[in-house]
């Protein structure tokens, strides 16, 4: 059996970091590291699900427990517009099978957890794939993960105080018919949804301006789909949120028009810093046509440069021996040359040496 400290110490999170501080791994090593982050991540997730099941009945430090919280919009309606099943009045919500309280407890609870942990499994899923980034995209990596956790909670709370007024729509719109009796599943589904999906929609800003910074959409792009981009907002607030109710569907279609806009602006900033940028560096005056210049400068790395051997002589290739000479002479050519040719003194009718005479050198036969 497995030491317990030997087990807690393979769950370190950067212990093989400090072999390898640069973050260069092989394959095993790095699911060896994804394991230890999901795992930290789980565990942390765990205990805040406990924290969330016990606080969903009970109230902590004087405050209303968290059951009581999340049904308060729903009991902010008047008691002529929902169902009441208690002697005294109090707002309850309806349950008919035996396990919907557990499931109910067990759902909130493990949302809940997922939301307290979230520091601790971003900051997992931060040290996993910081190195292998830039120093310059650290800071950007950083900087919108924070943005994107306070946009999220944003959206949230916003729909938290817009669903009172979505529900008391969708529950008096039937008149003096008819009491909507709405159960814990249904209430609690309907809520976290919308927390969800508010949550989620005010991300979008954050990835329009994302694209913005690295160079996809430009100002100009954006301030000419304005009108479609807020026709396209509206809808899909429309199509978004689950009530259909349209208290819920303005608050979001406007809260994101307004954060698009501002967006849009970032974008603005953006692309003039930019281009100032440019103009100064004098990328706009150059002819795309035109090389760009090279620069000769030797490099300020190279301090001292390499000592260049000077190229071997060429030794001049001797030139051919006269026959019969050791050594070549330049005056037996000229001495010995006819600038005659030999054809045009050719007499065909020149009767042929005896055998035994001696021949010369321009005698032709």
């Amino acid at each position: 059996m497995k030491s317990p400290v030997r087990v807690l110490g393979r769950l370190r999170p950067g212990r093989r970091r400090r072999v390898n501080p640069d973050g260069t791994m092989t394959l095993i090593e790095h699911l060896f590291e994804l394991r230890n982050r999901l795992g930290i991540a789980l565990v942390a997730i765990g205990v805040t699900t406990i924290f969330g099941y016990i606080w969903f009945g009970v109230g902590l430090f004087g405050t209303p427990s968290l059951g009581e919280i999340l049904k308060a919009p729903y009991c902010n309606i008047p008691a002529a517009s929902r169902a009441t099943f208690t002697a005294d009045g109090s707002c309850t919500l309806l349950g008919t099978g035996p396990f919907d309280q557990f499931n109910l407890r067990l759902k909130v609870a493990t949302t809940v957890g997922v939301v307290l942990a979230c520091p601790v499994w971003l900051y997992q899923l931060w040290q996993f794939i910081t190195p292998g980034l830039y120093a310059n995209e650290r800071k950007y990596a950083l900087g919108f993960v924070s943005a994107a956790s306070l946009l999220f909670v944003s959206g949230s709370v916003l729909a938290y105080f817009v669903i009172t007024q979505g529900l008391y729509f969708l529950l008096t719109i039937g008149g003096e018919v008819q009491t909507t009796a709405l159960t814990g599943h249904d209430y609690f589904g309907f809520l976290i949804a919308l927390l969800v999906i508010f949550g989620v929609s005010f991300e979008i800003p954050l990835i329009v301006v994302a694209l913005n910074l690295v160079g996809v959409l430009s100002y100009a792009k954006l301030k000419s789909w304005r009108r479609g981009l807020i026709f396209g907002l509206f809808v899909f607030a429309a199509i978004a949120t689950p009530g259909q109710d349209p208290f819920s569907m303005l608050a979001l279609a406007l809260a994101l028009v307004l954060l698009f806009e501002m967006a849009i602006q970032i974008a603005r900033v953006n692309d003039k810093r930019r281009a100032r940028k440019r103009a100064e560096q004098g990328w706009d005056s150059w002819d795309p046509d035109q090389p760009s210049p090279i620069d000769t400068a030797p490099s300020t790395i190279d301090t001292t440069p390499s000592p260049v051997a000077p190229p071997a002589p060429v030794e001049e290739p001797a030139r051919a021996a006269a026959p019969g000479a050791g050594t070549y002479d330049s005056s037996y050519r000229s001495a010995h040359s006819d600038p005659t040719p030999i054809w045009d003194e050719w007499d065909p009718n020149r009767p042929e040496p005896p055998p035994d005479s001696p021949r010369r050198l321009d005698d032709v036969t």
